[in-house]
Order: structure tokens, then C-alpha cells, then sequence
């Protein structure tokens, strides 16, 4: 019989990234991760498999993490990146015919993922510049680490630390003999680099203008790929992202947004002549964000007339092919499922991508004239042995607004059974819920809970109007969206019991959480993680500056705002017994927001606890330490039953 998930299933199952598809259109490469029990870390290789369909090969081992492949225009060579040899990521070379692979770089603090030249002859990379962070003597013992002269307002980041002095340039890299040649620099940061079609040129992302510190706004350069100096191509104040150009080289599509200072706001993709001028926007009449994921570009047809991009709906992220004359659009992947990666050929006739469901972690699939199949199926041994239960869509109304809800039973859901109830919120809260496998929902439906999410206002994957809802008052709109799911969920399932249900959200997630008790005890359990809590404290002490973005003041403008939009105004009212979870080296929210929290709680003589992990951050339940993401369920799962008592009551 088959059992529900638990949190060691972590270990067993293979998370699949990126994948890409050779030139010759008959395989694609992709990305296997797997948790290192033993090492307490993450092993990372590349698989390749067949597009005609067959099994799965791994082509890179070892003990690191080998990951972004990358095939060479002219299919002789595969190259991506590895810490192998210990330190920071480099590119290595393997020839497609089979072989070791060869490193090919050797930059001081690692590099990013390489793009290929049209001929196969040179990559360019994305690299930080700057003094080594942990400098070491002539005997390698650590040196005293000299003070920090901080001039600029965004000079660290979660998950990397200080970054003031270690910008991010752009390095042209020789195949054959490994030269490395930088090619811009500046205090500023470049990414994203894309070769023009005849290899003369690069584009890439910056933000150079003189406002760069308190502002969004990045634009498109242009540079010769010899060296010289970049020209900027996008009209000030935009937002852009991952430009490609166009198979003839006269224009770029990018996906961006045309006010980088008023968020938040669905990406669209645009088109721009190459030399510079004035967008062209493809996607005005869908209102939908078109970011899947980081490294997800358009990617043109070989002849120019469409364009294959990404898009958010209401849960789910497929893709759609875009025609550039008129902007009609065609939807490629559609349904109740979560595409985070994809590539395709000249003739966007073969579409490979990653995605998953809720009842299956990612796999690879492709889509071409025989239809959709699935590619892999590294993970059927597992879903051999687990129940992964569906997750149940539903809707209601809240304040005019159509709200998306989830519904997920219990794993071993029986007939007449009430069971005890999670209420999960997502972070961001420029973000969505939707059809994808989630460990988080799938541990909680494994130890015996019924699962209810939702897409509030302020969520991605909708129109613009929904999303920026809650300017100027975060926490009000959106958690009566929040409530209503709930409620809905409570007058159509019957195996929900009322009297047993729990709150509980990461992030933004977290803040709506502590929001949310403060002003009802109609829950008997709180989980906030990584959380805002206090508005005014945290402005200046994170990466990101939330209170202006959805308050649209600054703290000292207006500090009874800020104070009234922070869920420790109301800590009085907080009665609901909570275990809050923090990472110590949470940049983006930092710990002193739980601690606050915590120590204001227990003063109070409320049933609080708190949960740090040292040496995380913000990132802690994605991508932290495997142990610490098992013991971080473990203690949550203890902490609800104590106050649920999870076994099934008899309706």
C-alpha cells in the first residue's frame, strides 16, 4: 500500500532543472539534483535523453554539482558549470562524442552560466570581480578581514553576503585556448549576455544611470564582443530582462516592464530595433506575467515571425508562441501545471520542458508534431511507494474579486472523516500558488492534514489590477481574500473539522500570517516563517526595501503608516499559540524581525516558541542545508500535531 510523503522522502527524490535541446534537434540535457545524505549538501549532474523517447543517461559524475549545460551551435561540445575541482563554479568543456570533461576557466570567484558565439568558437560569462571575501596569508591561514567603506544603499544580498566590492562583468572566454578576456566593468553590475546572430556583437542587462542605488530601473547596452564601450538601447526608467535577439540581428525582444519605479507590474515581451528606439510591446492585451523563472528568454522562430515565451495564469505557467507581426498569440502548454523551464528549435516545432503537477515532481517533456510526451521518468520508483494527493481547484468571491483556491486531502483521505487543516499562504506576494509538485503540501497531506491555499490579491498570474491591489495597504485586502478561501473551503468539503485548523506562510507569507492572528482567534495554531513584522525596523537593515514599494512612503515620511502596517502593532491580540521559524542570516528578512516578535510573545506570558537555524537564510525550506530542511519539518509537524492533535474525528 502506498503511504503518504514524510520529510525524509527529500533524500529519495530527483529534482530535475533546466533543460536544453542540442542543435540537431535529437536530444535535450538536463539537470538531475539529488540531497547528499552523508555530505549534508547537494549533488547536481547532467542526464541527456533521447527526443524520439528512451532512457535517460547521466553524462557528468562526481562529488559536486555539476549543472546550466549549455550545447555549442555546432553540437561538437557540451558545456557547462562545476565546482569539481573545489572552490567556485568554472566552465568545462565535454566533447559530445564522449570524453573527460576539460575545465576551461579559472575566475577567482566562480562563474555564472556560459552563452555560446554563434560559431562555436568563444563563450561569454557572467562573473563577480573584486578582492577575495576570506583573504588568507602566505601559509593560508585566514587574515583579519579590514573594515568595510560603504558608499552605496545596495551593497549585500541574501544567500551572498556583501556584494558592494564585487560587481558582476561580463568575461569573453577562447574555446580552444582558454584565454579569458574581460569585457566591461564599472561599479555596476552586468548580466545576461545574449551574442547577436552574426557574433559581432552582445547584448546584456545594467543599470548604469546615476539613480541606479534607489532605483529598479535596468536597461539593455550593446557591445562589441572585441571590447569598447557599451550603448544603451532602452528608453529610461524600464525594468528588462533576458533579452534574445532576432534570427537577422535588427531587433531584440526582452520581457520587461515600461515603469520600473511603480511595482508591481506584469512583464511583458517587447520588441526594440537593435540600434535602439521604441518598443514595441507584443502582449499589451493579455495582462499576464510572463516570467516562469530566471533564466526562462524568449526564444525566436528561425525565420522571426514568433516568438516563444512563458506566461503565468491564475496558478498555472505554460507557454505560448507569440506572432511579432500582429501580437496574436498561441498557446503552446496549457493546463493545471507548472512549466520552469524550456527550449525549442529554429522552427518551435520541438519544445522541450521541465515541468510538474501536483501527484509528480518535474520531469522532462517535449512537444512536437506527435503531441506532448514525457520524456523521463526518474521519479516513478518513488511514486511507486507515495501518495501524492490532488490538489482540488475551487473559487470564491471576495470584495468583487475572483479568488483561485486549492483544496488538497490528506493522504489515505477517508469517507466521513474530518481532518485537521492547514491554511497555507504564499510569500513574494508578487507570486503564485498553483498546480505544481510541492514538498510542503505534499509532507503536510502525508502527516494526516488537509491542505488550503490560495492566489490573494497582490498574487501574480493575474491582471495588473489584481496584483497591485494592495498598494498603500498590505495586509488589509489580502487577508480577507485569505479568510474567504478558508471559509469557502469550510462550506464545501466536509472532511475539513473547523474546530482544528492552523495558519501558516513563509515571507510575505509569514507577515500575512502574524497580520492575520492579530485580529482573529480562529485559528488554534500559527506557523510564520522568514517573516515582516515590524515595517519600520526592518527599512534599511534588508536587501529589499518593502515598506516603500507597497506603502509608497518612506519610514521617516510617515512612521504611524508603517507602524500601523506592521503585525506587532497588534501583538496584544495575538493569542494563537506559534512556533516562529528564522534563519540567522536572513538578509531579505532579517532575524531581529522574529526575535521582536518571539520576545514581545513571551513578555506577553502567549504559548510561543522560536525556531533558528544558523547558517541559513531566507532561502532555508528551498534550498538550505538538507538536514536543517528535514528538521525544519520535523519541528513544524511536532509543533502542529501538539496543537491539532491530527488524528481523523469521525464526522
Amino acid at each position: 500500500m502506498s503511504r503518504g510523503m514524510t520529510p525524509d522522502d527529500l533524500y529519495r527524490i530527483q529534482w530535475i532543472g533546466e533543460a536544453r535541446l542540442s542543435p540537431d534537434g535529437a536530444s535535450a540535457a538536463f539537470t538531475v539534483t539529488t540531497l547528499d545524505r552523508e555530505a549534508d549538501d547537494y549533488r547536481c549532474a547532467i542526464w541527456t535523453v533521447p527526443i524520439a523517447g528512451g532512457e535517460a543517461v547521466q553524462v557528468t559524475r562526481g562529488g559536486g554539482k555539476d549543472s546550466n549545460p549549455r550545447w555549442s551551435p555546432d553540437g561538437r561540445w557540451l558545456a557547462f558549470t562545476s565546482d569539481r575541482d573545489g572552490g567556485k563554479p568554472q566552465v568545462y568543456l565535454m566533447a559530445v562524442a564522449g570524453g573527460e570533461a576539460r575545465r576551461l576557466t579559472n575566475l577567482p570567484h566562480g562563474t555564472g552560466a556560459p552563452v555560446w558565439s554563434p560559431d562555436s568558437s568563444r563563450l561569454v560569462v557572467v562573473a563577480r570581480t573584486g578582492e577575495d571575501p576570506n583573504p588568507k596569508d602566505d601559509g593560508g591561514k585566514p587574515k583579519t578581514k579590514p573594515a568595510r567603506l560603504i558608499t552605496s544603499l545596495k551593497y549585500r544580498a541574501n544567500g551572498e553576503g556583501f556584494t558592494y566590492d564585487r560587481r558582476r562583468h561580463l568575461f569573453v572566454v577562447s574555446v580552444d585556448s582558454g584565454a579569458c578576456r574581460g569585457l566591461t566593468d564599472g561599479d555596476w553590475d552586468d548580466s545576461q549576455p545574449a551574442w547577436s546572430p552574426d557574433g559581432r556583437r552582445i547584448v546584456f542587462v545594467s543599470a548604469r544611470h546615476a539613480t541606479r542605488d534607489s532605483s529598479r530601473a535596468q536597461d539593455l547596452f550593446v557591445i562589441d564582443a572585441d571590447g569598447g564601450e557599451p550603448e544603451r538601447i532602452t528608453p529610461e526608467r524600464w525594468e528588462v530582462a533576458l533579452p534574445a535577439w532576432s534570427p537577422d540581428g535588427s531587433s531584440i525582444a526582452f520581457l520587461g516592464d515600461l515603469d520600473a519605479e511603480d511595482p508591481p507590474r506584469n512583464s511583458r515581451l517587447w520588441v526594440l530595433p537593435a540600434a535602439g528606439g521604441t518598443p514595441q510591446c507584443l502582449t499589451e492585451a493579455l495582462d499576464r506575467d510572463l516570467t516562469i523563472a530566471e533564466t526562462a528568454a524568449p526564444v525566436w522562430s528561425a525565420d522571426g515571425t514568433t516568438i516563444v515565451t512563458g506566461v503565468l495564469d491564475r496558478g498555472d505557467a505554460g507557454l505560448l508562441r507569440v506572432h511579432v507581426a500582429d501580437g496574436a498569440i498561441e498557446r503552446l502548454v496549457t493546463g493545471p501545471r507548472t512549466v520552469q523551464a524550456f527550449d525549442t528549435d529554429g522552427t518551435l516545432q520541438t519544445v522541450v520542458h521541465v515541468c510538474s503537477t501536483p501527484q509528480q515532481p518535474a520531469e522532462v517533456f517535449v512537444c512536437d508534431a506527435d503531441g506532448e510526451r514525457q520524456l523521463t521518468q526518474l521519479n516513478d520508483h518513488w511514486l511507486a511507494e507515495v501518495e501524492l494527493p490532488a490538489l482540488e481547484h475551487f473559487t470564491v468571491m471576495s470584495d468583487g474579486w475572483e479568488i483561485d483556491a486549492w483544496v488538497m486531502r490528506p493522504a489515505g483521505c477517508t469517507l466521513g472523516v474530518r481532518y485537521p487543516t492547514l491554511l497555507n499562504i504564499h510569500g513574494g506576494p508578487f507570486a503564485q500558488y498553483g498546480p505544481r509538485f510541492f514538498d510542503e503540501f505534499a509532507v503536510q497531506a502525508g502527516a494526516g492534514y488537509a491542505v488550503v491555499s490560495c492566489n490573494p490579491r497582490g498574487s501574480s498570474g493575474r491582471e495588473d489590477a489584481f496584483s497591485r491591489a494592495i498598494l498603500g495597504a498590505p495586509g488589509e485586502p489580502d487577508s480577507a481574500d485569505v479568510l474567504a478561501a478558508m471559509d469557502e473551503a469550510l462550506r464545501r468539503f466536509d472532511f475539513i473539522d473547523p474546530a482544528r485548523t492552523a495558519v501558516l506562510g513563509g515571507s510575505y507569507g509569514g507577515y500575512l500570517t502574524a497580520w492575520i492572528v492579530g485580529r482573529t482567534d480562529r485559528f488554534a495554531a500559527a506557523v510564520p516563517e522568514r517573516g515582516l513584522y515590524n515595517r519600520y525596523s526592518k527599512e534599511g537593515t534588508s536587501d529589499i526595501w518593502s515598506g516603500y514599494t507597497y506603502l509608497r512612503v518612506r519610514q521617516w515620511e510617515d512612521p504611524e503608516l508603517y507602524w500601523r502596517f506592521s503585525p506587532i502593532a497588534r501583538v496584544r491580540e495575538m493569542r494563537t499559540p506559534m512556533l516562529i521559524v528564522h534563519s540567522e542570516e536572513d538578509i531579505r528578512c532579517p532575524i531581529e524581525q522574529g526575535e521582536q516578535l518571539f520576545a514581545a510573545l513571551k513578555q506577553l506570558g502567549r504559548d510561543v516558541r522560536m525556531l533558528r537555524f544558523p547558517g541559513e537564510n531566507h532561502e532555508l525550506s528551498r534550498n538550505g542545508k538538507p538536514s536543517n530542511r528535514v528538521e525544519r519539518f520535523t519541528h513544524i509537524l511536532a509543533f502542529l500535531a501538539e496543537q491539532l492533535a491530527p488524528a481523523a474525528v469521525t464526522a
